[in-house]
């Protein structure tokens, strides 16, 4: 499954919606996916989206669209 996760940078500082990014990632559930980020990064996940369909359609189509991926 595919999953967008929307992400501050940095844990020590509050979320603000203007700094929020987001990345695209392949895995089994969205706590599988939280924990390979939080073993990886300093990321302060705030939402992990599964996208399916249509929806994953659109985002391989109209955004930056690479799968992350981690050793």
């Amino acid at each position: 499954m595919i999953f967008k996760v929307y992400y501050q940078e940095d844990k020590a500082f509050s979320p603000q919606r203007e700094k929020t990014k987001s990345l695209y990632i392949e895995g089994e559930s969205d706590v599988a996916v939280r924990r390979l980020i939080n073993k990886n990064t300093p990321y302060n996940i705030e939402l992990i989206q599964l996208l399916e369909g249509n929806h994953l359609e659109y985002e391989k189509e109209n955004a930056d669209f690479t799968l992350v991926e981690f050793e």
